[in-house]
């Protein structure tokens, strides 16, 4: 059977630290709530001698969690511990985390004591905290960097004061992950009483390897981590909860060990967490990012419409997402385009098909990704438009500050090719000038509506025309990424559509013989 890896959650704390991530007492209970429906094991609420703010946070986290631990962090002294005990004393089950630097570089040039004095600290630091609770932890502030005898000794020292989590920090992301795991297998070895505490990892980013580290250690027999939601903390981050769940859930085979972690509750926790501090989750982030189960080139496409599990080694349901998504752009393919239009409703015969399919590619090299909405359009300029009198060959322009708005319309009118130059109030007016000139139409322009089909910089532009003449009102539509390009389409599928319904009144007037 395996065994369960304890999921301890710094975001209220380390992760707040992030610049520009400070959260208020409100946004950290709906995060500790988000949390704590994730099941996760430990939270910790923060630092409650920092400020009076963080200390009312941490209290109020503390009285509303009915499942998960809270912890508090302090440092290795009397004042900090007491202030974390009073924080704390209301919760179902609270935890004191003291920690205390072990590296050289710590020891001699920040805390300025010898190596004895800094042992002793720790000792005394825990044996203050657990005359408060039994659910101490200890972290070796630094450990990383540590030399390897000297942090045996301490640990050592700390559980026979009664610690029962001893925590082994890459404070600042220096490990490699073979490295970090030697160094909790060495622990392990080493510590004769480490079987009376759980072995606790906390790695940082700064290289990129929080998530690795964490999994190496875990192998190695660390069984507790620290992580933060989309991996936020100081400096480069935190190793990411998201990103560890999900590497043992998903190569259990491997690691041989699990959570109790509710994992269709992560992506809710990522949008909130992201949503709250401000800041954005990278799109190729892994598990939560917005590309995570998009797939755009067409091998990808085509597999994926096969067999969800020939590009995808989790489903998005079980992070708490939908569904996956095929984005379609230039490198998409036929059999994905297809798909597209069956689950818009859309029918069309193979030759349509490959009409829109061409339509669609010249499309995607213009703009990055193609929405339902811009397929739709383009379904609708290309495919079920009526047969065209009039069609549009090229439009240009001229329009800007100081400079009289022109437009060049050429078009195609039965057969042949006419062009005309306007002048107009604006762009549209002298594009449509030009266009009624060309198709000899007395049409009056009743409304004009502009929208965005879809969203972003690239996004396709959509244009309603209402036109009037001898009695009919005709509305016309047209899209393109250049607006005075969907302006002309609008107008001209208009007149169109004002052709074709007199041609209909002129067959039902004819008389029959």
């Amino acid at each position: 059977m395996s065994e369960n890896i304890i999921i301890f959650d710094t975001t209220l704390r380390d992760g707040e630290q992030s610049p520009g991530a400070s959260m208020n007492l409100e946004e950290k209970i709906q995060v500790a709530q988000q949390l704590e429906r994730m099941n996760v094991d430990v939270i910790e609420a923060g630092f409650a001698i920092a400020s009076e703010g963080d200390f009312e946070a941490v209290r109020a986290v503390a009285r509303k969690m009915k499942k998960a631990s809270v912890a508090s962090l302090c440092r290795a002294n009397r004042k900090d511990i007491d202030r974390a005990w009073e924080a704390l004393k209301e919760a179902k089950k609270p935890r004191i985390h003291t920690f205390l630097a072990t590296s050289d570089i710590h020891v001699k040039l920040k805390l300025q004591k010898t190596h004895d004095q800094v042992r002793q600290a720790a000792v005394d630091a825990v044996r203050h905290a657990v005359g408060y609770i039994d659910d101490v932890e200890f972290s070796a502030e630094d450990a990383a960097r540590s030399n390897v005898s000297y942090l045996c000794e301490v640990i050592e020292a700390v559980i026979e004061a009664g610690a029962k989590t001893v925590n082994i920090p890459d404070t600042v992301g220096y490990a490699i992950p073979d490295e970090f795991g030697a160094l909790i297998a060495t622990i392990r070895e080493r510590v004769p009483n480490i079987d009376r505490a759980v072995l606790s990892v906390h790695c940082h980013n700064d290289l990129g390897l929080a998530v690795a580290n964490s999994l190496a250690a875990i192998q190695a027999g660390a069984r507790q981590v620290e992580c933060t939601i989309n991996g936020i903390g100081e400096r480069a981050g935190n190793a990411s909860l998201e990103e560890i769940v999900m590497g043992i859930r998903t190569r259990h085979d491997h690691l041989k060990v699990h959570t109790g972690i509710k994992t269709e509750e992560i992506y809710r926790a990522s949008r909130l967490v992201s949503g709250i501090t401000g800041i954005l989750v990278q799109q190729n982030k892994a598990i939560v990012g917005a590309n995570a189960f998009a797939h755009e080139a067409g091998i990808h496409q085509d597999g994926m419409l096969k067999d969800p599990t020939t590009y995808e080694i989790m489903t998005p349901e079980s992070v708490g997402i939908k569904e996956s998504s095929l984005v379609l752009g230039k490198h998409s393919g036929r059999h994905a385009f297809r798909k597209r239009l069956e689950d818009l409703g859309i029918e069309l015969t193979d030759d349509e098909i490959q009409t829109a399919f061409v339509a669609f590619k010249n499309l995607a090299d213009r703009k990055k990704t193609v929405y339902d909405e811009d397929i739709e359009a383009l379904i609708a300029e290309e495919i079920l438009r009526l047969p065209d009198r009039y069609k549009l060959v090229s439009v240009t322009f001229t329009s800007g500050t100081g400079v009289v708005p022109s437009a060049t319309v050429e078009m195609e009118v039965e057969g042949k090719t006419l062009t005309r130059a306007e002048f107009g109030d604006g762009p549209v007016d002298a594009v449509f000038k030009a266009i009624k000139k060309i198709c000899k139409s007395r049409a009056k322009l009743l409304r004009f509506t502009v929208s965005a089909i879809t969203g972003g910089a690239d996004a396709l532009g959509g244009v309603t025309v209402r036109i009037k003449e001898n009695g009919y009102t005709i509305i016309g539509q047209g899209a393109s990424p250049d607006i005075i390009v969907a302006s002309a389409r609008a107008f001209i599928n208009a007149l169109n559509k004002l052709e074709y319904r007199k041609r209909n009144v002129m067959e039902e007037e004819r008389p029959t013989l």
